[in-house]
């Protein structure tokens, strides 16, 4: 198989790469997303991103691609499969428009496109953490919270195409207003954002998501307070969806996902509210780092 480009499309970056037939990344490249420009610029940023990356599998020099160079696209949100346009996504200029159609449109080729936390899940799946297993759920923990779910290899969407979609199941119909309409969903407890929010409404004063966890971990009484509640909502919601699904394994990704308490108190949280008498499922860290979302996105683009 040719080189294949990957597109990863995120709230703040948008990261290229073209990953060769042995799933190696022979480039990388990342720009800003500024998507306070709009979604015209959105779509101008990827699409030049993308003819950098082209010309690179071809050779350089501005030699023209073959066919045989697919493209793949990690996206927040899923298509519709009543409108065809992109639907669920946080960053909100993306709702409601043709983001697969406009940029096949704009790079002239045909591209495949999917949910980012699928694409990250895919690329668990096939090259990281979670090699060799059949039922796989990957989560992100970032910016929003997202899943996918992969079956013997292969992304399982279906028939809304919202498979895996953990961040907006509710587990407090009193709680946080989420951008979806809903309230108490999974992401307005587990994102950096609302973790953030929750630390400056008790404390007043400003922390990130990373700073919070640290201090937590090194005994500071009010932020591990914190996140003790952070820890029990992250229990309650990932065992909430492996009561459902059941998978072989949970793979973690997104910033958050390099907290450490995640894996021994956050999977003690997670025990304590399964359905079960014991946890088997093994929860653990991606391998493949920040750049699996873009490697599984150039995966779609050999199926």
């Amino acid at each position: 198989m040719a080189d294949r480009i990957g597109l990863d499309l995120g709230g703040t970056k948008i990261e290229g790469v073209v990953l060769d037939e042995a799933g190696v990344v022979k480039m990388r490249e990342r720009v800003a997303t500024r998507a306070e420009r709009g979604y015209e610029s959105i779509i101008e940023t990827t699409a030049a991103l993308a003819e950098r990356l082209l010309a690179a599998a071809s050779g350089g020099c501005g030699a023209t691609v073959g066919a045989d160079v697919g493209i793949g696209v990690g996206a927040p949100g899923a298509i519709s499969s009543r409108t065809g346009l992109l639907k669920n996504s946080n960053t909100q200029c993306l709702n409601g428009r043709d983001l697969r159609g406009d940029l096949a449109r704009r790079l002239g080729r045909s591209l495949a496109l999917d949910n980012d936390a699928n694409c990250f899940a895919l690329a668990e799946a096939r090259l990281g953490a979670a090699r060799g297993h059949r039922v796989v759920f990957g989560v992100i923990l970032g910016t929003g919270v997202g899943g996918g779910i992969v079956l013997d290899g292969a992304v399982h969407r279906g028939p809304q195409r919202i498979a895996g979609e953990w961040g907006h199941h509710s587990i407090d119909p009193a709680g946080p207003q989420c951008y979806c309409g809903g309230r108490g969903c999974v992401e307005t407890y587990l994102s950096g954002p609302a973790l953030e929010r929750e630390f400056r409404q008790r404390l007043g004063r400003p922390a990130s998501a990373e700073a919070i966890a640290a201090a937590a971990a090194a005994g500071e009484d009010a932020a591990g307070a914190i996140f003790a509640d952070y820890l029990d909502c992250f229990g309650r919601a990932l065992a909430n969806l492996i009561d459902i699904l059941d998978p072989d394994m949970v793979v973690l990704g997104g910033g958050l996902s390099n907290v450490d308490m995640l894996y021994s108190l956050g999977v003690e949280r997670v025990a304590h509210h399964v359905f079960n008498d014991q946890l088997v499922t093994p929860i653990l860290r991606n391998q493949l780092g920040d750049s699996a979302g873009v490697i599984g996105a150039a995966l779609l683009a050999g199926t």
